[in-house]
């Protein structure tokens, strides 16, 4: 048995009432057909695939149907049926390809059989198609037969570039313009031909047929038939067609747009590899990059978009993209849609298409760098987010800040001695007084004297006294937060960097288990999931307790009171919360890893970590000790073993 015909040769219109998305051609041309108003000269242009020989042939049927005039052409007369879909065709019909046939000769060949009358019909029509290929001299030729024809002579042109064709041959037609089909029409379409053909079409998988077409019934047909010739007995799917077609999964864009909202450059360039190591062009991720940004960008500057049909997606795509515009500011999304427009154009003829990718997402990602008015935009969108997320839960920041000036400072501890409950209220009238004799210094100061240790010409009852009043813990309980809910995931990992260095002011032990062996990757409602890289790690920051002193640097960062949960996931990137590493003044020390020989400094700070100061004033340090080496008799090498794995040599023995 022969294969079937194409699916546009199969399903070509063979009425006016069947060509989709062109009713400003086809319907005046109806109305001429019904009221026998034909010119002599039609010129149909527009661009391929949409419908102008088409349209051309429907035309030549209608002329010679036996009931014309006739607005749409019959079907039952032996001139519709020879010129029907399949049909033998008409001798009074005759389609000349100009690309062949556009020369001066041919011209001259055609005027004398065009003054020959029709054999059956009662027009002789001439189809020329590609008329834009004849020659100046061919035109010319044919000029005086299409200015004034004989009366049973029709001419229709077919072009795609109707600025081609002679002024004087275009003044003697009549012009119709063709259009690109609108996605929705052609959707809608395509839904009908499966039907008809009994094969599924998956809805998330038609936008990307429609695309790939670019507005052409004709290629989007034929991009359809190949779907369905490689279809399963489930039909055409959304993952056949990323294959087939060739686009970035949605996936992948995904995690790239989560990871330029997060500033997240290790998770970026993770998805550049994979990118290139599966063998996908880098252009064309880059092109359903800037697709995906220009969702983006409708969708924050119209936030029903998708309810007014401006977006064309389904419903949990939908949801997504509302929840990523929201990562963003309008000035980020435009700059960044931008850049990669930009790339696109430096990717034609690029030698090395991977390192222009990387530089543009580099671009994307340090908006600091750029210095034209969308960086300087973008920067301020950035300031603006977190100006509203700290703005939502201020309170945090005057208990935390009450604590050091009553320690560090002789003239409050009266009124903390006398009345311990309201000792918010002069500690918020001290910084005037004190900016006073400093005009320069603003009252903002306050929070770095939080990280040093109390002097020691305060008395030491008061030290005693104080830190049950304003200790971190003691702050958390008392006056936790609710968390605010304009916070994200992006957001946590925007921040992170900032919240260890917090947690690293608390506990130093909790700072280099979470630096080194841990990444945030999950916000559900009023609880924090962070992954750590082994059981071992896991069990280490339960056993410590290390998950209060996240609480209380998450309370003194983002005002917030969330639950903390640790999970075991081999995959965790540490470090990849920010595209920044925190960086330390007075970094701990690395635990020494197997086989490498520990420094006698390490192994000293591990054997006696309470600091000089502390030696000096045992109640100022007792907050800083660590209960894991200070409180459990084990001895130091051991915890090492057990808490990071590491093997300890000493290097006495290979002297």
């Amino acid at each position: 048995m022969d294969a079937p015909l194409a699916l546009y040769r199969r399903y070509r219109p063979e009425t006016f009432a069947e060509v989709i998305g062109q009713d400003h051609v086809t319907e005046p041309l109806r109305h001429a057909l019904a009221a026998n108003r034909v010119n002599h000269a039609y010129l149909f242009s527009g661009p391929r695939g949409c419908g102008k020989t088409t349209s051309a042939r429907i035309l030549a049927r209608a002329l010679n149907c036996e009931k014309a005039p006739i607005a749409d052409p019959c079907g039952e007369c032996q001139s519709c049926r020879d010129l029907a879909r399949g049909g033998p065709g008409s001798i009074d019909v005759i389609e000349i390809d100009a690309a062949s046939h556009g020369g001066v000769d041919d011209a001259r060949d055609l005027r004398e059989r065009a003054f020959f009358a029709p054999v059956n019909s009662r027009y002789k029509v001439y189809i020329i198609d590609e008329a834009h290929m004849v020659s100046p001299q061919g035109f010319n030729a044919l000029l005086k037969l299409v200015e004034e024809p004989p009366p049973h002579l029709r001419f229709i042109f077919a072009t795609t570039e109707p600025d081609k064709v002679i002024g004087t041959i275009r003044s003697r037609t009549h012009h119709y313009p063709f259009r690109l089909v609108p996605p929705k029409t052609l959707g809608d379409y395509l839904l009908q031909l499966c039907e008809s053909e009994h094969v599924a079409l998956q809805p998330n998988a038609l936008p990307l047929v429609v695309r790939a077409g670019q507005g052409s019934v004709r290629d989007t047909l034929s991009v359809l038939d190949q779907l369905l010739g490689g279809a399963g007995p489930e039909g055409v799917t959304y993952d056949l067609a990323v294959q087939l077609l060739g686009y970035t999964p949605d996936s992948l864009l995904d995690e790239v747009v989560d990871a330029f909202a997060a500033s997240d450059g290790s998770t970026v360039f993770g998805v550049v590899d994979k990118v290139i190591e599966s063998g996908q062009d880098p252009r064309r991720f880059a092109e359903d990059l800037l697709q995906r940004l220009r969702d983006l960008v409708i969708v924050a500057a119209v936030p029903d978009a998708l309810s007014k049909g401006l977006l064309d997606v389904p419903g949990d795509r939908a949801e997504r993209l509302l929840s990523q515009a929201s990562n963003f500011g309008p000035s980020e999304l435009t700059r960044a849609a931008d850049i990669v427009n930009a790339a696109l154009i430096e990717f034609r003829g690029a030698t090395a298409p991977r390192l222009l990718l990387e530089l543009m997402c580099a671009r994307i990602l340090v908006p600091g760098s750029d210095n034209s008015a969308q960086g300087f935009q973008a920067r301020l969108d950035r300031l603006e987010r977190r100006l509203s997320i700290d703005g939502g839960a201020p309170a945090p920041a005057a208990p935390v800040a009450a604590a050091p000036p009553v320690a560090t400072r002789p003239r409050v501890v009266e009124p903390v001695e006398t009345t311990p409950a309201p000792v918010a209220e002069p500690v918020a009238e001290e910084p005037a007084p004190v900016a006073e004799p400093e005009a320069v210094v603003p009252a903002t100061i306050t929070p770095p004297v939080i990280e040093e240790p109390a002097e020691p010409d305060v008395p030491a009852a008061t030290r005693r006294e104080q830190p049950a009043e304003t200790s971190g813990p003691a702050v958390a309980q008392s006056a936790p937060q609710p968390a605010t809910g304009n916070l994200t995931i992006a957001d946590v990992r925007r921040l992170w960097p900032e919240i260890l260095d917090k947690i690293r002011d608390l506990r130093r032990f909790a700072w280099v288990m979470l630096s080194q062996n841990a990444q945030v990757t999950g916000l559900d409602g009023t609880t924090l999931t962070i992954a750590l890289v082994n059981a071992g790690a896991r069990d280490s920051f339960i056993n410590s307790r290390s998950e209060e002193y996240v609480q209380q640097a998450l309370h003194a960062v983002l005002g917030v009171s969330w639950k903390i949960e640790a999970i075991v996931d081999p995959t965790a990137r540490p470090g990849a919360g920010s595209s920044d590493e925190p960086e330390s003044p007075d970094p701990a020390p690395a635990a020494p890893r197997k086989g490498v020989s520990a420094p006698e400094s390490v192994r000293e700070a591990l054997r006696d970590p309470v600091t000089p100061e502390a030696r000096e004033d045992p109640d100022a340090s007792a907050t800083r000790d660590d209960p894991v080496v200070d409180h459990e008799e084990i001895d130091p090498e051991d915890l090492l073993s057990r808490e990071l794995g590491a093997h300890v040599i000493d290097e006495s023995r290979h002297d």
